[in-house]
Parts: C-alpha cells; structure tokens; sequence
C-alpha cells in the first residue's frame, strides 16, 4: 500500500454513542429523514467513515443540505435536526432590523 493512499475508518462513534459502521448507515433510498438517521450521516462524515462527497451522492443530497444539518447540530444538537422545531432557530426578518 502506498503511504500517501486514504486509508478507510471501520467505525465512528454515532450520535446515540455506539459504534457506527458503514453497514449501519441508513440505506441510500431513505425517504423519510428522521433525526437520527441525519445524525448519523453527519458523524459518519466527521469520523470518516464516508466522504462528504460520498455522503452527497449517496443520499442524493446537496451539499448547502447536508452543512445546514452539520450547523444544526452544533449549534442546538440533535433536537436541532427536528423539521418540526426548524422555525424556532431561524431569525425572523424582524430580528435582523435591531
């Protein structure tokens, strides 16, 4: 093997604290996004497990979607991920006129 060659990580830690592996990632024709299959596409990426790229093509994700995920969680955790929760951690164009 050449020394400059990627070598691939066999697991992460995944957002419930277990080892994640590729095998455990959510199947490529997920429909249904809940918040734990978000956040484990985003720790698969940060530990890498997969690449952003990867993760983009695989899941037929854009990559502004998948950085957007990646901000939610760092700045309001998983619960950030919930579509339901997402109007009450956007500003209100009201809010920027301060």
């Amino acid at each position: 093997m050449k020394p400059s060659a990627a070598i691939a990580v066999a697991a992460v830690i995944g957002p419930t604290g277990v080892p994640l592996t590729v095998d455990d990632l959510p199947p490529p024709d997920t429909k249904r996004w809940v918040i734990r299959r978000k956040a484990e596409v985003v720790a698969a990426v940060r530990g890498g497990l997969i690449s952003l790229e990867d993760a983009c093509r695989r899941y037929t994700l854009s990559v502004d979607e998948f950085l957007a995920w990646q901000n939610l969680i760092d700045r309001y955790g998983m619960l950030g991920l919930r579509v339901t929760r997402l109007q009450q951690y956007r500003e209100t164009p009201s809010e920027n006129l301060t």
